[in-house]
């Protein structure tokens, strides 16, 4: 019975990335497309953010990675961006990405800033997601100790 549990915790958890992957995606595909129409948003998200990390560019290879199934690079991405920002580059991204999504959503009720900052932390809980479904349960050690301490209860 022992094995049936492991190997439902582990499909849990594998199942619980892909599905924050996929909404991590879902989460970037909302904004402008990396084309030369969606340009001004980029470049306006990466001088009010201070950080290149969310460029296009920059998270391609990540993003393909991801199509794949293969989301925690793109997720450390997200985090190592999100936690470059500072209090003020954070406000300054979300007023943009809040406009870019108020635009595209047809959200007019919602002010610009609310829209953004609810999309950002989406996007940094999101990547934990990703990253937390994403721990290495092929340590048998910590399998037993985690099957161990739930059974005692």
């Amino acid at each position: 019975m022992e094995g049936v549990a492991g190997i439902a915790v582990v499909a849990a958890a594998h199942s619980d990335g892909y599905a924050a992957t996929g909404h991590l995606l879902g989460l970037l595909a909302a904004l402008p497309a990396p084309t030369e129409a969606g340009e001004r948003f980029w470049s306006d998200l990466w001088r009010s953010s201070g950080t290149a990390y969310l460029l296009p560019v920059n998270m391609k290879a990540q993003v393909l990675r991801s199509l794949e199934g293969e989301g925690t690079a793109l997720a450390r991405q997200i985090l190592s961006a999100v936690d470059e920002m500072t209090p003020p580059q954070r406000v300054a991204a979300g007023e943009v990405i809040g406009q870019a999504l108020a635009e595209s959503d047809h959200l007019p009720d919602l002010k610009t800033q609310v829209i953004g900052e609810l999309w950002l932390r989406d996007l940094e809980l999101t990547a934990w997601r990703v990253l937390h479904a994403d721990r290495r349960w092929d340590d048998p050690a910590g399998r037993q100790a985690f099957l161990a301490a739930w059974t005692s209860t």
